[in-house]
């Protein structure tokens, strides 16, 4: 069970807006290092119902790196040649996407899989498959909306449905559940 899970939070609606990450890495099937950082977004500014929701403000990101700053030397690195993994993948990968695009950086050869079809195939008599919801089903405590914190739990989703579906590798879960590997 190796895999890194990302999540971003963003400023504004518009992708490019990141203002912070979080990865969580995971190596035989155990939470191991960890990145986080607030990101200056392009445009210095946070829209109030966004703040509201994930806590940040322009004087938290305002002397933050920006993404180009931490692509290469960090986040990366960080996630070598382990796959990605993210609830709601295409929030997430779109915002990397757009990020990327935006300081004109190379698109890298990146596998990922969405955890939330995960969770819809492996508990579908569930009513919500929100990672907030499945961290009160399972009893996840953890700061919803804070990129770490929301890898972390991204992480202890795809353990628990491998657990059920007594899967001992990513391929192996994956293909279990009907879910293919995507490339970014």
């Amino acid at each position: 069970m190796n895999f890194v899970t990302i999540d971003f939070e963003t400023a504004k609606y518009s992708r490019e807006s990141a203002c912070s990450v979080g990865l969580v890495r995971f190596e035989n099937g155990i939470a191991g290092g960890t990145y986080y950082s607030l990101i200056r977004p392009p445009v210095l500014y946070i829209r109030p119902d966004f703040t509201r929701i994930h806590g940040l403000t322009v004087d938290d990101v305002k002397d933050a790196p920006v993404f180009s700053a931490i692509w290469e030397s960090q986040i990366l690195p960080f996630i070598g040649d382990m796959p990605l993994a993210a609830h709601n993948a295409s929030f997430d990968m779109g915002i990397l996407r757009a990020v990327l695009q935006w300081y004109g950086l190379k698109i890298p050869r990146l596998r990922f899989f969405d955890t939330l079809f995960l969770a819809r195939r492996t508990w579908p008599e569930l009513e919500s498959h929100a990672l907030t919801r499945l961290g009160e089903t399972f009893g996840i405590n953890y700061n919803a909306h804070n990129a770490l914190d929301d890898a972390h739990t991204c992480g202890k989703i795809v353990l628990l449905a491998a657990e059920k579906r007594d899967a001992k590798n990513i391929k192996t879960l994956l293909k279990s559940s009907g879910i293919r590997m995507e490339k970014l």
